[in-house]
This record gives structure tokens, C-alpha cells and sequence, in this order.
């Protein structure tokens, strides 16, 4: 008997395709091999800036305070822990991120998301109308990717190392004509992921101008998302306090989401979202409640009490450590890599550089970059050491998976990628740069139609 297989949704036939990112990654781990190969490809935060002693010792506090801490090995609320509410207000009015004040945050609500600040950009996608997203490009790849599965439309702008770009956001929403009536919502990442480039306070507040205008012509609220999943990492001295675009949202259109994963610890699964209270933030507090009721109660409370307590000498912790890399990095591609004609975007928040190489030089899957970063060139001399072992393999995001496909971008991204300096060491990071320095020869070679006669030893890495 031959039995047909479920009826999938349009969504579940979308997702029965791995995306791109999803493909490689599965890929590369089940050949990883740990002090061998370095992963500058998935974002994982570094082990080290994870205070796991001090996590521990919150743990033990949580449990020994069931006054404070009611019930917190059981079932929470879908609005997430007032306790861990009450300490991200204080934690954002006493240290002024944003420039948030008590006035303004008692005016809007924060809800807390139940798998991270991921879930609550997920909870956004099933709750709005189905439409047109305006994001910027390169995006943010794994949710736009969720977006298109479910349906929606991207209208990508080209952003630059100051991000978005507000006349061209104007000349695409201007092009839309009538269209201009499906928009559903925009997505903006703050900090952006791939090219780590920083939304200046200047374009941030334009951003909120020109879909105001918007708004106003078309007598509806179309909500602005600020994904701030990194702004808590801004570690260069030089860049100017980031403003809360909540600040000057006089229709009350601004959502801004935030994350503890990359400052604290991923595993805590700490996303939360502020914004004005209606329908919208109703129904998200309900998708919530569908998906189990906000994060598990125990880490919300650990959370809580780690706010608190230790955030200060934490923050401090994290940004110096990544600082460090940052900076020893950018002297590398600088003295190195710019030699060879790459630039770059990056290094000033978060954990990410992002690579343009040379024209004719691609970093797609079936580029000779990318083979020869994962030893397939077919070239024993460089697949292999001592003719047994394979070399070590290098991971990275191509720019073909974080361009929109449909979008400005396209060719260029055809020779960009991005690196993520935050889980390897620093010298593990710096042996891979060679890697890809060795990469780009190898490539240009490859593309003069040459032979490529560089053994691992001919380059060394200062």
C-alpha cells in the first residue's frame, strides 16, 4: 500500500527546502573538526564573555527567594516575569539607554518573548498581515528568509556603513505607486548582520520621518521594527550613543526588540520587545501564550536577578574583550587583505566584518574562494597536509545568501562575505585571515585560468 505523504501548508512546502544558510552550516558541522577547522561562520558569542559562575550564583539567589521569585520553576505568564520587566526598565533608565526615560517607558509596554528576541520577530511575522516587508540590504538573512517562506514580499534598500539609506528608502517606497498600500511593515537591524555597519541616530530618526509620511497619507499605522539585537555591544570609543527611536514615535508606530543573548548568555533565551500598547501587542502577547508562555520562568528570573546585580561589570567585560579582537583584526585586513584590494564594513559593535573582495573574485558556494577554503580545489598540495589530512577548513556567510535576491545587490554580493570574530581566538581568527588571503592568490590565479602552486608553508602569518 502506498501511502501519500501530509498535505503541507504553503509554508511547510517552502520550509521542506533547507534554506541556503541552513544547508551550509549542516554541512560544515558534520565535517567540523575542533583545533582543526575555524568557524568564523556561525555567530555563536564568545564562550568566554559567558559569566557562568555568576549565573550559577543567581540561580541559587532565585531559589532561595521564593518571595521575590514566585514559582520559578513553574509555568509563567505570556507577558513574560514582572520581575525580569521591572529590572529592564531600571536597567534602561539608570543607564540611559537610548536616552529611555520613566515618562517614556510608562507609556508603552515590554513583553518578553518566549525563545529569545528570534521568537518575538517570529510571533511578528504571523501576527501582521501579510504584505510587503522594507528592510535593508544586505539583511538580516535568516529572518527575511522565514519572511518570504510566509509569504511576504521584501523591498530591499541598499544601506552603506552608516546603514539604511534614507533617499533611496523614499525613491523605493515612491516607486511602489499604489502599492504603497501593502506595506506591512518595516525591519530595520540596528547594528546591522552581515556588515556590522551602525544606523546613525540621524538616519534612525529620518526613518521614522519618512514612514510617518506615509502613515499619514494613507491614514494607517504601519509599524517600524528596530531589531537592537546588538546595541548593547558598541564597543568602539569613537561611535555616538545610540538614540531609542521610541523617542520622537509621535503616532506610535516604533517597536523597538532587544536581546540578553549576546551580552549575557544565548542559552538564557531573553528577548523582549517594547512598544505602544494595542491590538499589535495584544496579539503577540496571545502568540505568545500559543507557543508556552514567554521563556521558561527559571532563566527570566536568573535574568532578573543578574540585571540587577551584575550588568555593569558584565557590559564592561564583554565590549573590552571584543574590542580587543576588533581592533588587532582590522590592523590585519588593513596591512594584509587591503593589499590585495579588499575593503570592509564592521568592527565598531557587535562581532562582525564584512568583506568585499576585488571584482571577478566570488565567495559563492562553487567559487574557487570558497573550494579552496574548504579544500576542494582537487589539488592535493592544498586539500591536504603531508598528502593525508585535509587542510584546515575555513567556514564563512557568502554575500550571495545575505543580498535579497531580487534586489540592488546581486552581483556585488556576489563578492562579499562576513565573518564573525566572536567565537574563535584571536589567533585562531588570525590564522584563518591568511587562509583567506591565501584564498583571494589562489582565486585570482584561478581565474587568469593559471595553476596554483601555493603550499600552506609559503605564507605565514605574522
Amino acid at each position: 500500500m502506498c501511502l501519500s505523504d501530509p498535505v503541507l501548508s504553503a509554508y511547510g512546502v517552502a520550509s521542506s527546502i533547507p534554506a541556503p544558510i541552513n544547508r551550509m552550516m549542516a554541512r560544515f558541522a558534520g565535517s567540523f573538526r575542533s583545533g582543526v577547522d575555524i568557524n568564523l561562520g556561525v555567530g555563536y558569542v564568545n564562550e568566554e564573555t559567558i559569566p557562568r559562575d555568576l549565573i550559577q550564583s543567581a540561580l541559587t539567589q532565585v531559589l532561595a527567594d521564593p518571595e521575590k521569585y514566585k514559582v520559578a520553576l513553574n509555568y509563567g505568564g505570556p507577558k513574560g516575569s514582572p520581575n525580569l520587566i521591572q529590572s529592564l526598565r531600571d536597567f534602561h533608565i539608570t543607564r540611559k539607554i537610548g536616552g529611555l526615560t520613566e515618562d517614556v517607558l510608562n507609556r508603552k509596554e515590554m513583553i518578553i518573548g518566549p525563545s529569545g528576541a528570534t521568537s518575538s520577530l517570529e510571533g511578528i511575522a504571523h501576527t501582521l498581515n501579510r504584505g510587503i516587508v522594507i528592510t535593508d540590504d544586505p539583511k538580516y538573512f535568516i529572518y527575511t528568509h522565514l519572511l518570504e517562506r510566509l509569504g511576504f514580499e521584501l523591498l530591499s534598500v541598499p544601506q552603506d556603513c552608516d546603514g539604511i539609506q534614507p533617499e533611496l528608502l523614499k525613491q523605493k517606497i515612491a516607486a511602489l505607486g499604489e502599492r504603497q498600500q501593502e506595506i506591512s511593515f518595516v525591519y530595520i537591524v540596528t547594528i546591522n548582520n552581515p556588515t556590522g555597519a551602525i544606523l546613525t541616530n540621524e538616519r534612525r530618526r529620518e526613518i521614522v520621518r519618512i514612514i510617518s509620511d506615509v502613515c499619514r497619507k494613507q491614514n494607517r499605522r504601519i509599524p517600524i521594527i528596530f531589531d537592537k539585537a546588538y546595541e548593547l555591544l558598541i564597543h568602539h570609543p569613537a561611535v555616538p550613543a545610540p538614540e531609542s527611536a521610541l523617542l520622537y514615535d509621535e503616532l506610535n508606530i516604533v517597536y523597538e526588540v532587544g536581546s540578553l543573548s549576546k551580552i549575557v548568555a544565548p542559552a538564557l533565551r531573553i528577548g523582549y520587545l517594547i512598544g505602544p500598547p494595542g491590538d499589535f501587542i495584544n496579539a503577540l502577547v496571545q502568540k505568545t501564550s500559543d507557543v508556552g508562555f514567554s521563556a521558561p520562568l527559571i532563566t527570566q528570573e536568573i535574568a532578573s536577578y543578574f540585571l540587577d546585580h551584575h550588568i555593569q561589570a558584565q557590559l564592561q567585560k564583554v565590549n573590552q574583550g571584543y574590542r580587543a579582537k576588533a581592533a588587532a583584526i582590522s590592523r590585519y585586513i588593513d596591512t594584509e587583505l587591503r593589499p590585495l584590494g579588499v575593503s570592509y564594513c564592521g568592527g565598531q559593535a557587535a562581532f562582525y566584518y564584512y568583506l568585499t573582495l576585488p571584482e571577478g573574485i566570488h565567495t559563492h558556494e562553487d567559487s574557487p574562494f570558497h573550494r579552496f577554503l574548504n579544500r576542494n580545489t582537487g589539488d592535493k598540495q592544498i586539500d591536504f597536509l603531508n598528502g593525508v589530512e585535509k587542510g584546515p577548513m575555513v567556514s564563512y556567510i557568502p554575500g550571495s545568501f545575505c543580498v535579497h535576491a531580487q534586489g540592488d545587490l546581486v552581483e556585488l554580493g556576489k563578492r562579499q562575505f562576513r565573518i564573525s570574530y566572536s567565537f574563535e581566538s584571536l589567533e585562531k581568527i588570525e590564522e584563518a585571515l591568511g587562509y583567506f588571503r591565501q584564498a583571494i592568490l589562489f582565486s585570482q590565479q584561478a581565474t587568469c585560468g593559471g595553476a596554483m602552486n601555493l603550499l600552506w608553508s609559503n605564507e605565514k602569518i605574522d
